[in-house]
């Protein structure tokens, strides 16, 4: 735990990320209001990015585009590039890493960077972070924009990065705070959405001042975890060791095409998000004790169950248990949003040995080892070289390889 005050992150927040990088690739798009979609030819889908022209208008992440075309008459909906988006965040990494190693990479628009010797003086930072920003703007693109925010924690940086959008460069020092930080919402802090608001108003904490007030403990007693003294402290400037996390569960969401939306169609999209979720797991070398299953309406009710078994990597078996969810919930509506998620990963190496499981000298079960084979035939000729039958002719592009909040697919998902 270091408390010194002086600067230790650098965080770049790339500003619209994907519609920056639609137009990069198409000048056509420059200067005009364009929101990223998950589909084509449908208003009943909603914007996942929008380029700062569309937000000047109202168009945010999550605008319904029917309301979206309300708001802004003169909208282009560009269909999501999931594989560009991964390549130009390679680009912006291997930029970036010109200048300073990457720490962290939060998520395909956020990365982290530590300062050490003299990076760390508050001017020498800022001469890194213009430094970054020219760097990107003549390797990468003109278009592609970021704003940093320099600070003694990550949280800080953080904080910091998302007071000046677009193109913003901010550093906040420990003489600033927390005088730099009492004009923000509760919510304008990073980790604090609604729930977190609404637990911290319980315990009389209803702003950033008074959240600055609390002591660690009473911290740690707001959040019900250590995480609430982690952030204590990190709000206050202190940099604290990162605390070791393994991968926990492996999920894939889609939302549906209109004519994917009945019941029958939309089961066949969570089998094949589930037997993509399995490709992962078995080149992660893990096996999954646990499957979770979600669907949301149009109506926007939401069915959600879980269950839990010995872990497995075989598809059949997963693909059973995802038949008896289906049964137990049983969707009857048209349904616009379906999820998967494994869960209860264990590495292969330490799952336990189980009597009535039959395996092979290897550790796996002859069905393991069937997949693990299709899943190198799929490697070399293709992802639909091999596949069930019910699941031939869905033609959907992205199948899971989308961009998650958190996490950057890897290349290789796009042809798994």
């Amino acid at each position: 735990m270091r408390s010194s005050g002086e600067l230790r992150y650098l965080i770049l927040d790339f500003n619209a990320y994907f519609a920056s990088v639609e137009q990069q690739e198409n000048p056509r798009l420059r200067g005009r209001p364009v929101a990223v979609v998950p589909m084509a030819d449908t208003d009943s889908t909603c914007a996942i990015a929008a380029s700062y022209e569309a937000k000047a208008f109202g168009v945010t992440t999550g605008t319904r585009i029917w309301e979206a075309r309300r708001l802004c008459p003169g909208l282009i909906t560009v269909p999501a590039r999931h594989d560009l988006y991964v390549d130009y965040h390679g680009r912006l990494m291997a930029e970036v890493a010109n200048h300073l190693p990457i720490h962290k990479e939060l998520s395909i628009d956020e990365a982290a960077c530590r300062l050490i010797g003299a990076e760390c003086e508050p001017e020498n930072a800022r001469k890194i972070a213009r430094a970054i920003k020219a760097g990107i703007r003549r390797n990468v693109g003109e278009c592609l924009s970021c704003s940093i925010g320099i600070a003694p924690s990550m949280l800080l940086a953080k904080i910091a990065s998302n007071m000046q959008k677009p193109d913003g460069l901010v550093v906040m020092e420990a003489k600033d705070l927390p005088g730099r930080l009492l004009d923000l919402k509760l919510t304008d802090l990073p980790g604090i959405a609604l729930n977190r608001e609404a637990r911290l108003a319980r315990a009389g904490v209803t702003d950033v001042a008074a959240l600055w007030a609390l002591a660690p403990k009473e911290a740690r007693a707001v959040w019900g975890s250590v995480g609430g003294e982690r952030y204590w402290y990190e709000l206050h400037g202190v940099d604290l060791p990162e605390s070791a996390t393994g991968r926990r569960s492996i999920g894939h969401s889609r939302v549906l095409a209109p004519a994917m939306r009945a019941p029958a169609e939309a089961r066949l999209v969570a089998r094949a998000l589930l037997l993509k979720a399995a490709v992962r797991l078995r080149r992660y070398g893990c096996a999954a004790g646990g499957l979770g299953f979600s669907a949301r309406s149009e109506w926007r009710s939401r069915l959600v169950d879980e269950t839990n078994f010995a872990p497995t990597q075989d598809s059949f078996l997963l693909l059973g248990r995802l038949e008896a969810l289906w049964r137990r919930t049983e969707p009857r509506e048209s349904l616009v949003m379906v999820s998967i998620w494994l869960t209860r990963l264990v590495p292969m190496e330490t799952r336990e040995h189980d009597l009535f499981i039959a395996r092979r000298a290897d550790g796996l079960t002859r069905g393991e080892a069937l997949w693990a084979a299709l899943d190198r035939l799929g490697a070399r000729y293709g992802r639909d070289a091999v596949a069930p039958a019910s699941q031939r002719g869905l033609a959907l592009q992205y199948l899971g390889a989308k961009i998650a909040f958190t996490r950057v697919p890897d290349p290789v998902e796009f042809d798994e």
